[in-house]
């Protein structure tokens, strides 16, 4: 199992390694943006732009690095003309300045001359808290009327979870927050129909929170119930389980001890892989309810064509998504004794 963990993890990395590279040939091979502000901040810019490794600065014009990307005002006499760097000389330096100094770029058009992992590690705190409090309440809420599903199966409280889960689990995003905002937050008033800021008092930013992680509750909990009920209701009818039963259990000690923890195997590594998509989901949930998390970041970098910042975004939603499938991959061996990924026969 510790060599299949190894396995795993270097290969996510590697892969990420990967995506990351061929991320940032292709964003360096769309046409230069210039970065907005007055001359002042733009010379700054082009002078970080210099010391990173990503274009050249010369006294005199030049025609040997094609297009001339700015020319600075005079300053006591002197003028600097800034050349673009051939894209893979760009790579190499990213990679040096990520690994010497842990230095991402900087914004543009955003944020001018702010560094992009700065822009980020601001933001990033609001998307993972509102994922992760979506998370610790979807999951015992759908696992649980998935097992009361299962145990009242074919009933009319069967009948109505199954068709209530059926109906709204097909809802997106962006139809079930503008229902809510339009009914609680405008209509009746009850929650603010926009991200308080920090300043406000705790009270209203508590009741921010409600809206968000409703949205972004409701569609796992859907899922994890007819996952839940689906797998339960196909372990009461096996055998093993009509054999524990003949040899004394009660329906309850069987459920307990048997049903239910062999209808986790297949249930939880799903749990675990839903964090990822409860982070895509909320970049539109984001963008909607001004929430200022990485995932309205990422819009915002779009349409600012700030591709240092998009970068730093991709790469996070990148590096979350491998390895929570490391992760997943694992649970299976840690759930079940029966499983040994990796082993020899």
């Amino acid at each position: 199992m510790v060599k299949y963990v190894i396995q795993r993890v270097t290969l996510a990395f590697f892969t990420t390694f990967i995506i990351l590279s061929l991320t940032f040939i292709l964003i360096k091979l769309l046409p230069f943006e210039r970065p907005i502000g007055d001359d002042r901040q733009q010379t700054t810019y082009f002078d970080r732009q210099y010391n990173l490794g990503y274009v050249y600065r010369f006294d005199v014009p030049t025609d040997k690095y094609g297009e001339l990307l700015y020319k600075s005002p005079a300053n006591k006499g002197k003028t600097s003309y800034y050349y673009m760097v051939p894209v893979m000389t760009q790579y190499v330096n990213w990679l040096k300045n990520i690994v010497t100094e842990w230095d991402w770029g900087d914004s543009k058009t955003y944020q001018p001359n702010v560094k992009a992992s700065v822009i980020i590690m601001k933001r990033i705190g609001y998307s993972i808290r509102l994922n992760i409090i979506a998370l610790i309440i979807s999951v015992p809420l759908g696992v649980m009327l998935g097992i009361f599903a299962a145990l009242k199966k074919n009933t009319p409280i069967d009948h109505v979870i199954s068709t209530i889960v059926m109906v709204f689990i097909s809802i997106p995003h962006f139809v079930l927050i503008i229902f809510l905002l339009q009914f609680l937050a405008y209509g009746l008033g009850w929650f603010p129909s926009t991200w308080p800021t920090d300043t406000a008092p705790i009270s209203e930013r508590i009741r921010g929170y409600i809206i968000p992680i409703f949205t972004l509750a409701f569609g796992p909990i859907c899922s994890y119930c007819r996952n839940t009920r689906a797998e339960l209701c196909d372990v009461l009818e096996s055998d093993y389980l009509l054999l524990a039963r003949t040899k004394g259990l009660t329906r309850r000690q069987a459920i307990n001890r048997h049903a239910l923890k062999n209808a986790m195997v297949p249930i939880f590594p799903g749990i675990v892989g839903s964090f990822v998509g409860i982070l895509g989901g909320s970049i539109v949930l984001e963008q909607l309810y001004g929430i200022p998390g990485i995932g309205k970041l990422f819009v915002l970098a779009m349409n600012y064509k700030d591709y240092d910042i998009l970068f730093v975004d991709m790469a996070i939603f990148t590096t979350i998504s491998l390895l929570t499938g490391v992760v997943v991959d694992m649970s299976y061996g840690f759930i079940d004794p029966r499983i040994r990924m990796g082993a020899k026969k």
